[in-house]
């Protein structure tokens, strides 16, 4: 869809539509806060309609900083994991912002657990979000996509590394590495998409790192969430015909943006001892 007129209009997002999984609290809500900065007209999917007893962050929350921020917000409560739910959600999304330019798969469940110890149950959870829930999402987005001149694919997955020590939690990691794949995939097959991914090279202070990695010393040692959804704009504002099919760190995309210095993003100021991130050598 063509860029509208409005505040924000020398920023290649402005009067773009997005779709942005995950997007209650964490990457997902600062990807889609920056995104509303830009002038882009956002909706926003998730679960957390409501407050949740332990974590902070709803769907309404974002949708109001978007609006804030300067931009347009579409919030949808839903299950990633209820295929027919993300679809109507994006097709929603669509009929309402007069069309598709980019969909953002950031939602994912996290559990490191090892094959043998983890439940099927729990295998199925981190599956259904992680890796089907991307391809509904996917699947969904690229007819409408496919109608923009400005079409991406970005997904919150890790370049593939192949060094054994990340086969440990071989589960999660089949479901991230898969989103990778998938991503890469449609790079190969969607001529005027954009399909990418972006990782941290250092955890990210979200709900996950604190409940699910490392409490609080972790979340000291990490970077702001604003890191990714800053680098998310970056990809997002580039030629989908010329940059696509990359798997790249969040730091060296915005070393190659000339954004060098990252003392900003630290959790706690002047740290330099950060965790990096899984995944990451």
């Amino acid at each position: 869809m063509a860029p509208a007129d409005g505040t924000h209009q020398d920023h290649p997002l402005h009067g773009r539509a997005a779709f942005v999984t995950g997007a209650s609290r964490g990457i997902g809500a600062a990807i889609a806060v920056a995104l509303g900065a830009a002038g882009a007209k956002v909706a926003l999917f998730a679960k957390t309609g409501e407050p949740h007893p332990k974590l902070p962050g709803t769907l309404y929350e974002t949708a109001k900083a978007v609006e804030e921020a300067g931009g347009e917000a579409l919030p949808i409560v839903g299950d990633l994991r209820d295929a027919d739910a993300v679809g109507e959600a994006v097709d929603s999304a669509a009929a309402a912002f007069g069309g598709l330019d980019a969909c953002v798969n950031n939602a994912s469940a996290l559990d490191l657990t090892g094959i043998g110890e983890l439940s099927l149950k729990k295998f199925d959870l981190i599956a259904g979000v992680n890796l089907r829930g991307t391809f509904a999402a996917v699947s969904a987005a690229l007819p409408h996509l496919r109608g923009s001149d400005h079409a991406h694919l970005l997904t919150i997955s890790p370049p593939l590394n192949t060094n054994p020590e990340w086969f440990a939690g071989g589960p999660y990691t089949a479901t991230k590495y898969g989103m990778t794949i998938m991503t890469l995939g449609a790079a190969q097959t969607e001529p005027g998409v954009g399909a990418n991914c972006l990782w941290p090279k250092t955890t990210i202070a979200t709900a996950a790192v604190e409940f699910a990695l490392g409490g609080q010393p972790m979340l000291d040692r990490s970077r702001k969430p604003s890191i990714v959804a800053d680098a998310a704009l970056a990809v997002l504002a580039r030629d989908p015909n010329t940059y696509t099919g990359n798997a790249v760190l969040v730091e060296d995309l915005l070393a190659e943006e000339g954004v060098t210095d990252l003392d900003g993003y630290a959790v706690v100021p002047g740290q330099t001892d950060f965790q990096p991130d899984i995944y990451v050598d």
